[in-house]
């Protein structure tokens, strides 16, 4: 990244020390009310973040569950997805079509940093509740970012505190960090994440990284005593592996590295279609948007017909399928997992472009499968396919090396995987960086007032402020 200050480069003896500088900016008083702001703000988000994932869990388990089981089926039937997303394209493509924010940003772009408006929020929430529990093969962190930035700008407006470009990019990723803390299972992750796509270096980094920490270590303690105390689930992403971790060898080592190479490039195709569907949806956002919605439903269909296995395993966010696959990883046949790659792929590409969510969950799925898949291979293990599957595939997803490294090694809850976990991290996003871009995704709905700082903004303590990078856009 290039700054874009033109002043002339001071001196030499006259720039302050990283340390000197990194002191000045905890001793501004301004940065410091930032920091018990991020603090207070991480308990409000944390609770609305809380209540939204349950809701949404909930919802989940009543369509895909409880309705079937009154039907008298112990599992869905083969066309079940099909009514439920055309339901969900035809919601979301309402609200891209009246509502401010059209629903969030496209997930075929990637992650974004936390600088959606307040006004936006309610179509982010709507278009999110269409689309994940109906079936899409999203993951919820997208709307959390949201959720998370959008309500601690609002509680900073309610509040009449000061509105600059470093309190607005600070307080919206800590309420993001807040909002993803508990989805990841470890506060951690979400701050780590923030940080990454923030793009920020040196006291940069620190000024965003310690609102970001703090609000998602108080936004993890929220969730975890308010779901004992409701015992409700909000369904963080955690995985218990039924399979012994093995002793690293060169075979695992020498097949992550050409596995992470296939996964990448094929998590990096899928987002090339899923931008081409949102170019094709972008044209007429209600009829399209049920369209390929539907495609990716039949995907699901196509699959349940194929295997013999409940559609959920193609339309849903992977995270259910996920931790079936760990746990019983020799329960799934080649053929299924053949199946469910490349039905789930399709359907992923599909609702990358067309409906709301993000992208890390069924990427992380769809490594893992390919990984088990191809544990047969000599020299290779179940658990470092899978591992190293994991990493390449959030890490092309993502181009995040760092956060998929600190997520898929905080999902598995043990270090023994993370030589190889690292080694497919960084090759992955290396593989992606080399491959052609692919066209952007064009813009959809109607914008939701000035946009707000991204959470890149510089914080220059002593001297006023001056913009930073604004984040790589993906």
């Amino acid at each position: 990244m290039t700054r874009s200050d033109p002043s002339p480069a001071p001196a030499a003896g006259t720039q302050p020390e990283e340390a000197d500088r990194l002191r000045e900016m905890l001793r501004e008083r301004g940065y410091q009310k930032v920091l018990l702001f991020s603090a207070l703000i991480g308990v409000p988000v944390s609770l609305a973040a809380f209540w939204f994932l349950a809701g949404l869990h909930e919802l989940e388990h009543v369509l895909w569950s409880e309705l079937p089981a009154h039907l008298g089926r112990s599992s869905p039937p083969w066309w079940w997805p099909l009514p439920l997303l055309a339901l969900a394209g035809l919601v979301v493509g309402l609200v891209v079509r009246h509502l401010p924010g059209a629903g969030g940003h496209v997930p075929a772009s990637g992650l974004h940093a936390a600088g959606l408006a307040p006004q936006a929020l309610p179509g982010v929430l709507l278009a999110a509740a269409a689309s994940l529990p109906l079936g899409a093969a999203l993951g919820p962190e997208a709307p959390l970012i949201a959720l998370g930035g959008g309500l601690a700008l609002l509680f900073r407006d309610l509040a009449r505190a000061p509105v600059t470009p470093q309190s607005t990019a600070l307080l919206g990723a800590a309420g993001a960090a807040a909002a993803l803390s508990a989805i990841f299972g470890n506060p951690l992750i979400g701050a780590v994440i923030l940080i990454e796509v923030a793009g920020v270096g040196g006291p940069q980094l620190f000024a965003v990284m310690i609102p970001a920490l703090l609000s998602s270590g108080v936004g993890s303690l929220v969730f975890s005593g308010f779901g004992r105390w409701t015992g409700l689930s909000p369904g963080s992403l955690s995985l218990k592996v039924g399979v012994p971790f093995p002793r690293l060898d060169a075979g695992d080592v020498l097949w992550s590295v050409l596995l992470a190479v296939g996964v990448a490039a094929g998590v990096h195709l899928l987002l090339s279609v899923g931008r081409a569907a949102a170019g094709f949806v972008s044209a007429n956002p209600v009829p399209r948007t049920v369209l390929v919605a539907v495609a990716s439903g039949a995907c699901a269909s196509v699959y349940a017909l194929a295997v013999d296995r409940s559609p959920q395993d193609v339309a849903s966010s992977g995270q259910v399928a996920l931790a079936r696959l760990a746990a019983d990883p020799h329960a799934w046949s080649a053929g299924a997992l053949v199946a469910v790659l490349l039905c789930k792929a399709v359907a992923y590409a599909l609702c990358l472009g067309s409906l709301r969510g993000g992208p890390t969950f069924p990427a992380l799925f769809l490594g893992a499968a390919a990984g088990v898949l191809l544990a047969p291979l000599p020299g290779l293990g179940v658990v470092p396919g899978m591992a190293a599957g994991m990493a390449a595939a959030s890490a092309g997803a993502l181009r995040l090396p760092v956060s998929s490294v600190v997520l898929v090694v905080m999902v598995l809850g043990s270090a023994a995987m993370t030589p190889v976990v690292i080694l497919a991290a960084v090759i992955a996003f290396v593989t992606v960086e080399l491959l052609p871009p692919g066209r952007a995704v064009p813009p959809m709905g109607k914008p939701a007032g000035p946009p707000a700082a991204r959470p890149a903004a510089t914080w220059s303590a002593g001297s006023g402020h001056r913009p930073g990078p604004a984040g790589r856009r993906r």
